[in-house]
């Protein structure tokens, strides 16, 4: 039986003890067949001040100033015309995370479709998608790897949006035909744990190739790739970079260094920021930086490069609100004063390499640090690179959050 909090729940101990799962109403909604009751209604939110309420910022934070500067009146772009719902309807998201319900507030607020939410992994999402057949119970996708979004797109589960501002996307950073769009990109390096390092005598690892040396053994924590978009990107980015055959003996000897994988992309730095590890591979942004107040902690950028996933957005084919569903993507991605709040919640700025000409954002970290991915092969490669990745990983547990 694992350890506990101070509060009762149970925790996961360094070596591997089970935990426990997520909240019951996440769950039913996963098992449901009959809609999304019981999620959280947004319609009544009206009049949140959305730059104060979500940036949660210390004034540090180019991102969250940005959006706070834009609603108090700055010259940001808005290119949209006048969006009004007009269809009675409840608008339904999947999205990453809760955070997002100032987001959603400010949407009920200027446009008038009142929205519930659900917070769910990619990789849940479009498993979920797909078992629903064609008859989805949601109507928008916010965020996650765009992996998903692409295998969604290719087996016909996506509606095409088309607006003005579509034009504006950096090439590769929404789909050729405007079934998916980005709304910033996460990039990922590793969160090292000093105190665990010294207890096991080990260096901060500095590159991937670190990560394999044998002072980390069961040491290592890692998301798996086919339910946290962010750990497909790890994967399929440095199967490029690497090729294949090095790739896969690169994972392999990965592999042997992590006890466990977990589902959600922030598993590894809550746990090691707790001591249940001394290395994780994680996004790297500024939400990051509560848990890296005391010290202890260390962010790192891989000095073999970074690899990144566009997060995506879209609408589900044949969903019940398919009309408030496209007046969102429109709404958000026409304006700049929603780009910055989005920026403001998300903790990065890195919307920009999506959509280039957004005004008050500064991007805040060197995009020659990225690894040179061809993004159009995350989702075609996508069901290959799972199957070998359970080949290479058999026997390895993924615990729940």
């Amino acid at each position: 039986m694992g350890n506990t909090n101070a509060s009762g729940t149970p925790t996961h101990g360094r070596y591997g003890q089970e935990r426990a799962a997520d909240g019951l109403s996440r769950r039913a909604f996963l098992g449901a067949t009959a809609g999304l009751a019981g999620l959280a209604t947004l319609g009544i939110a009206r009049g949140r001040a959305l730059a104060a309420g979500s940036a949660g910022s210390d004034g540090k934070d180019a991102a969250s100033s940005s959006a706070a500067d834009a609603k108090a009146g700055s010259s940001a772009r808005d290119t949209s015309k006048t969006l009004t719902s007009t269809s009675g309807k409840t608008l339904k998201v999947i999205c990453t995370s809760e955070s997002y319900k100032d987001l959603f507030a400010k949407f009920t607020d200027e446009v008038g479709a009142p929205v519930e939410f659900i917070s769910m992994s990619s990789g849940e999402a479009l498993s979920k998608l797909k078992a629903e057949g064609g008859t989805p119970d949601a109507d928008l996708w916010f965020g996650g790897g765009i992996d998903s979004f692409m295998s969604a797109k290719d087996s016909g589960l996506l509606e095409q949006v088309n607006f003005d501002a579509a034009a504006d996307f950096a090439e590769g950073f929404k789909d050729p035909d405007n079934y998916w769009f980005s709304k910033g990109v996460t990039v990922v390096g590793f969160i090292a744990n000093h105190d665990i390092l010294d207890e096991i005598g080990a260096e901060v690892p500095r590159a991937w190739t670190d990560l394999t040396d044998e002072s980390y053994r069961d040491e290592v924590l890692m998301s798996s790739p086919a339910i946290s978009g962010t750990n497909y990107a790890v994967v399929a980015a440095l199967l490029q970079s690497m090729g294949d055959d090095a790739g896969w003996d690169y994972f392999s000897a990965l592999n042997e260094n992590i006890p466990f994988y977990t589902k959600r992309g922030s598993d590894p730095s809550t746990r090691v920021s707790t001591g249940e590890a001394a290395v994780g591979i994680t996004y790297i942004d500024n939400t990051l930086d509560d848990i890296l107040a005391d010290g202890t902690l260390e962010i790192v950028y891989p000095s073999d490069g970074m690899p990144y996933i566009p997060d995506g957005v879209a609408v589900f084919k044949n969903a019940d609100d398919v009309d408030d569903a496209k007046l969102f993507v429109e709404w958000l991605f026409s304006s700049d004063e929603n780009m910055l709040a989005l920026a403001a919640i998300d903790k990065k700025s890195t919307m920009l390499l999506c959509k280039p000409n957004i005004e008050g954002l500064t991007l805040d970290f060197d995009k020659s640090q990225l690894l040179d991915e061809d993004l159009s092969q995350f989702g075609t490669r996508r069901e290959e690179i799972l199957a070998k990745w359970e080949e290479v990983t058999s026997g390895k547990e993924t615990l729940d959050s």
